[in-house]
């Protein structure tokens, strides 16, 4: 009986960041939350929306990570900017800059967001939409 092998690559995996480390939030929180603000502002999302996004925070936590973006957040929190970036990413590989700035607004005739805007699938279905919305754009620029 023969046994299956990968091939060999001078490429090893990276490792996996343990979010429950204190230090590994410290070090990823700042970056990730510019980039979430950065991103809400391109795609012009409202801050009641963006609160949603991250977990539906109230208003004093979220202007405060909006006045100083330095501040820790917690492994959830990273994880929601994580796919909302990706998403971010894959839309801009998939459309030109006004489209892809756009799309998350937009009403959409997939049958996943039923008529609905992505942002507002996003909204009602948390981490496990944003997951969905994360794979279907992965999908369709091949990276599946």
């Amino acid at each position: 009986m023969s046994t299956f092998a990968y091939p060999a690559t001078r490429h090893d995996p990276s490792p996996l960041v343990d979010l429950e480390s204190r230090s590994e939030r410290e070090r990823l929180s700042p970056g990730a939350l510019r980039a979430f603000f950065n991103i809400m502002a391109r795609w012009q999302v409202r801050d009641e929306d963006a609160r949603a996004l991250l977990g539906g925070i109230t208003n004093g936590p979220y202007y405060a990570l909006k006045k100083r973006p330095t501040r820790t957040v917690d492994a959830d929190t990273l994880l929601r900017i994580s796919y909302l970036v990706g998403i971010f990413k894959a839309l801009h590989i998939l459309h030109d800059e006004a489209l892809a700035d756009e799309w998350v607004r937009l009403p959409n005739s997939n049958r996943i967001f039923g008529g609905q805007a992505p942002l507002v699938f996003m909204r009602q279905g948390g981490l496990p939409a944003m997951q969905t919305v994360r794979r279907l754009l992965d999908a369709r620029r091949g990276g599946l």
